[in-house]
């Protein structure tokens, strides 16, 4: 578990991640993060759009399924 404090900044709350933090999550300064509540009201924390990676996922097994038509078609 990584500790870290919230701090205000004009009128906004913010968090500061730990050089360990961002190596964690394998981003940098000016990359952008995605939170996600879940069901238990926690926050998740990450580098990449989870909702990209399913979607990706979903066409990945469309395209698997239907490999023959789709090589005919191109």
């Amino acid at each position: 578990m990584i500790e870290t404090k919230i701090r205000k900044v004009g009128n906004s709350a913010v968090m500061t991640l730990t050089t360990e933090m961002l190596a964690i999550l394998d981003a940098k300064e000016g990359d952008s993060l995605f939170v996600l509540r879940g069901d238990d009201g926690s926050l998740k924390i990450a580098a990449h759009d989870p909702t990209l990676a399913e979607a990706l996922a979903a066409a990945e097994v469309v395209m698997d399924e239907n490999r023959d038509l789709l090589q005919a078609l191109a």
